[in-house]
């Protein structure tokens, strides 16, 4: 391989980086459909308004998706200066991650099947104009 090789291929890899302000979850202890509804009630709201909604909800997955805004907005603020009261919420995904698959015992010696799933939980922030 001639000389540069791998610093093309980081090139290319540093344009097509994000940015906007995110944050990720990975392996989320909540299944997707269950994230993907509460994140359906803040998206494109603004920042604080999400985290008002998110506090207020009985959903256990509420809890985990305020903890991933706070974090973006704080990625927002220290390391791209945008300010905290123009953020609001662009995007946001909740893919299918890992399923720990565990055993229940039944009567007359069978066994059922418990799937905990989990998820990876992105939420992706823009400044207002």
């Amino acid at each position: 391989m001639s000389k540069g090789h791998r610093t093309k291929f980081k090139r290319l890899r540093n344009q097509q980086r994000e940015t906007r302000p995110y944050a990720v979850l990975y392996n989320a202890p909540v299944s997707d459909t269950k994230a993907r509804a509460v994140l359906n009630i803040i998206k494109n709201k603004s920042a604080y308004e999400s985290l008002d909604r998110l506090n207020y909800s009985s959903r256990t997955a509420s809890r985990i998706i305020a903890k991933i805004l706070k974090s973006a907005m704080a990625n927002a603020e220290n390391n791209l200066g945008l300010e905290s009261k123009k953020l609001f919420i662009e995007e946001t995904f909740a893919n299918r991650a890992m399923i720990l698959k565990r055993i229940q015992p039944r009567a007359k010696g069978r066994a059922y099947r418990i799937q905990k799933r989990y998820s990876h939980i992105t939420i992706i922030l823009n400044e207002k104009l």
